[in-house]
C-alpha cells in the first residue's frame, strides 16, 4: 500500500505539477485511490487472503459487492499486477472518450460568446470561463496567476500559462487588462493590501480558492471539469502535443494521451504543414 501511494500516485503527481501545488481535486483522487486500495487489502484480510493467493474469482466477488471503492480499487489491483504482487488477476477498466456529442462542442462555443460579450457578468468570472472553455485550464492554475503571467508586446496582450506565452484575442485581452488595472488604489480600506494575484480572495493577500470560483462558474451555468474536457479534446484533435504542452502549460504525456483520445493525425498534419511551405 505504501507503494502504491508513494511509488505510483505521488511519484506521477509530482512528475505532472513540475513543482506547481497540488490541487484540491488532484488530492482528493489520490486519498480515494489509496483508500480504495486499503478497503480492498482488508477485504482479503478479513478472509485469510493476500494479493499473492487471490484469485479471479475472488477478485470478481469484491467487484460484485456493493462497495463504493471498486471502480478505483480495479486501478490498485492492475497495479499490483504489473508489479508482481498479484498473479492472473484482471480488473476492468473505464476511460472517459471525449465529448459525448455535438452538443458538447455546440455549449461550449455558446457559452464562450455569451462570456466574450456579457458585461452583467464580473469581469474575472469571464476570464476564468475563458480560460477554461477556449485553453483548457485547471482551477488551481487559473487561481494561481499573477499579473506575472500577463505580458504587453507590440501591442497585444500576452498570457503565459505555459512556456510559450499565448496572444490574447479580442475582447479577451481587454477583461484581462481590467484584472490587472482595475484594482483598489492601495489603502483605500483596511483590509485592502497590494495584491499581484489575477483572481484575489477574499481575505488580505490571498488567491481566490479552487472551491469559490468553481461555485462562481457554476452559477454563470459553466461546468469547469466537463468543459475543460471537451476544449482539450477539441485543441488535442487541431494541435500537435508538443505545442499543445508549451502553450497550454500541460505535461507532454498528457497532452500525447488527449490526441491520441482525439484521434489526431500528426503525421498527416506535418505532411500538411510540409507542403504548405514547399508552395
Amino acid at each position: 500500500l505504501h507503494g502504491y501511494a508513494v511509488w505510483h500516485h505521488l511519484r506521477r503527481l509530482r512528475g505532472r505539477l513540475d513543482g506547481r501545488p497540488a490541487s484540491g481535486q488532484q488530492v482528493k483522487n489520490v486519498r480515494e485511490q489509496v483508500t480504495a486500495a486499503a478497503a480492498f487489502l482488508d477485504w482479503l484480510e478479513a478472509r485469510r487472503l493476500t494479493l499473492a493467493t487471490c484469485t479471479q474469482a475472488d477478485l470478481d466477488q469484491w467487484l460484485a459487492g456493493k462497495s463504493g471503492h471498486l471502480a478505483r480499487s480495479a486501478n490498485f489491483v492492475r497495479w499490483a499486477v504489473a508489479r508482481r504482487h498479484a498473479f492472473g488477476l484482471t480488473a476492468p477498466a473505464s476511460r472517459w472518450t471525449g465529448p459525448s456529442g455535438p452538443l458538447d462542442q455546440d455549449r461550449r462555443w455558446a457559452d464562450a460568446r455569451r462570456l466574450l460579450h456579457d458585461d452583467a457578468c464580473p469581469a474575472a468570472d469571464r476570464v476564468a470561463g475563458l480560460l477554461i472553455l477556449l485553453y483548457a485550464q485547471k482551477l488551481n492554475v487559473i487561481t494561481a496567476l499573477t499579473t506575472h503571467h500577463v505580458l504587453h508586446e507590440d501591442g497585444r496582450t500576452l498570457l503565459r500559462l505555459g512556456s510559450r506565452p499565448i496572444a490574447l484575442p479580442a475582447p479577451l485581452d481587454a477583461l484581462v487588462g481590467t484584472l490587472t488595472t482595475g484594482r483598489k488604489a492601495p489603502g483605500s480600506s483596511l483590509l485592502n493590501v497590494p495584491s499581484s494575484w489575477l483572481f484575489p480572495g477574499r481575505w488580505p493577500g490571498s488567491a481566490l480558492t479552487e472551491d469559490t470560483l468553481a461555485q462562481r462558474l457554476h452559477a454563470l451555468g459553466i461546468s469547469p471539469r466537463q468543459s475543460r474536457n471537451t476544449a482539450l479534446f477539441t485543441l488535442a484533435a487541431d494541435v500537435p502535443a508538443a505545442i499543445l504542452a508549451k502553450t497550454l502549460g500541460i505535461h507532454v504525456k498528457a497532452a500525447i494521451q488527449w490526441q491520441k483520445i482525439s484521434g489526431g493525425d500528426w503525421a498527416a498534419y506535418a505532411a500538411d504543414v510540409s507542403s504548405r511551405l514547399e508552395h
